[in-house]
């Protein structure tokens, strides 16, 4: 305080004085480079302090949670393990809420010590101050976009293959890529006629081409089940030669279901009868042929979650291209892509609680208060998320509903404080 404050200069009447004329200011922008830097400074220190704070405590809770989970299989050493692969995600959560809880403790030391009344005092407006704090908050920015981009889709994976839990036992457990292909059978004359279709599922997949435990059901026209398969895993071999004849139109439109093919291992076959006989058949290989590339199946068996935000796009173009949609995709790249306005928005309402008097409030229940709002912030997010994914409404307008009204309530409250 008594550092950054002891010229007198900085404080100066900006009317001249006309008893003594020679007397001149000291230049405003010099000046306000050392406020901004000292404001900023302290808005910074104070947001990475609520931030690691935040996740620190999400780290413990979580490794007590997952103490339930021990057995012979599953040690304390996998446990800290799958933690330690889980951090990104943890931390990239608690950014917005450790930016918002930041930015109060930050200006409410400041405010504390009487610093903010000094700067007001001295001709520097609330929304210059408000602008200081926001720089520190965009590198935070920065670093939710690195972490959804290079470091999330990696760690998700690594601890997925940790602590994977068995969902055999569920009737219906909606995980990997689930799709109905129809089928198609060449006749003599070269043509291709329908032959019913097959449901295809795929529990894993690679950006290598390897895939995991593949099943597949066959039916037929009327809707009969003809064949089950199941397979332990699969490896890429390569993509076959299209048919580009123009005289085959049908038959080019079956060989594009079929463009690129996979190796089957440890395959089992039961093929069903018309008399409801059923014969068994294990073979070491067999041939899958889906179509489109190992990228795309890489993406379709991943959750939103875990994909970075470029691969969410290419996704959700993917998925156009099949003329089809994810909302649970779509919905989570909108969130990923305007996480930097949800940041922004929360510390422009952290900065409003802040400015007043400290008499009315104490700096504790505003912090405490600040921290409920990031709370209920984060928990409405989830809540428009369900209901976009519930009505169909366009993700894009129920993720930006919170963050338009987290700004305008962060604006309403800063001008009452001019």
């Amino acid at each position: 305080m008594s550092t950054l404050f002891s010229k007198s200069t900085l404080f100066k009447s900006s009317k001249p004085n006309s008893s003594n004329p020679k007397i001149k200011l000291a230049p405003k922008p010099t000046n306000l480079k050392v406020l901004s830097r000292y404001v900023k400074l302290n808005a910074l220190l104070a947001i990475i302090g609520a931030v690691l704070g935040l996740w620190a405590l999400q780290l413990v809770f979580s490794y007590l949670s997952e103490l339930d989970s021990l057995d012979d299989s599953y040690t304390m050493g996998e446990a800290i393990k799958y933690i330690f692969y889980r951090s990104p995600y943890f931390l990239e959560q608690f950014i917005p809420t450790g930016a918002l809880l930041g930015a109060v403790i930050g200006l409410g030391l400041l405010a504390n010590k009487s610093e903010l009344v000094v700067m007001r005092a001295a001709g520097v407006s609330v929304y210059r101050i408000v602008g200081w704090v926001l720089q520190p908050a965009l590198l935070f920015v920065l670093l939710a976009l690195v972490i959804n981009q290079f470091v999330l889709p990696h760690s998700n994976q690594l601890a997925q293959e940790i602590n994977d839990e068995d969902n055999s036992s569920l009737v219906t457990a909606v995980r990997g890529y689930w799709t109905v292909q129809p089928r198609f059978e060449r006749t003599k004359d070269g043509t291709a006629k329908p032959d019913g279709s097959d449901i295809l599922y795929i529990d894993y997949a690679d950006v290598q081409g390897n895939i995991g435990e593949v099943k597949r059901w066959h039916l037929d026209n009327n809707g009969n089940l003809q064949t089950a398969i199941h397979a332990e895993g699969g490896k890429y071999i390569g993509r076959e030669t299209l048919d580009t004849d123009s005289s085959k139109t049908d038959s080019r439109k079956a060989n594009e279901q079929y463009r690129y093919e996979w190796q089957l291992n440890n395959m089992t076959k039961l093929m069903i009868n018309q008399g409801f006989e059923s014969s068994q058949a294990i073979a070491p290989s067999d041939t899958l042929s889906l179509p489109f590339a190992p990228e795309s199946v890489y993406l379709l068996t991943r959750k939103a979650e875990d994909l970075s935000l470029t691969q969410l796009y290419e996704h959700r173009q993917f998925m156009r291209g099949q003329g089809t949609r994810s909302l649970s995709h779509e919905l989570a790249f909108w969130q990923k892509l305007l996480s930097p306005l949800s940041i922004l928005s929360l510390v422009i309402v952290a900065c409003s609680f802040v400015f007043g008097s400290l008499r009315t409030h104490s700096l504790g229940l505003r912090i405490v208060v600040a921290l409920l709002f990031g709370l209920l912030f984060s928990y409405v997010q989830d809540l428009v998320g369900f209901v976009a994914l519930a009505t169909g409404f366009s993700p894009l307008l129920m993720v930006l509903l919170p963050i338009i009204a987290s700004a305008i309530l962060g604006g309403y409250l800063l001008k009452r404080q001019m």
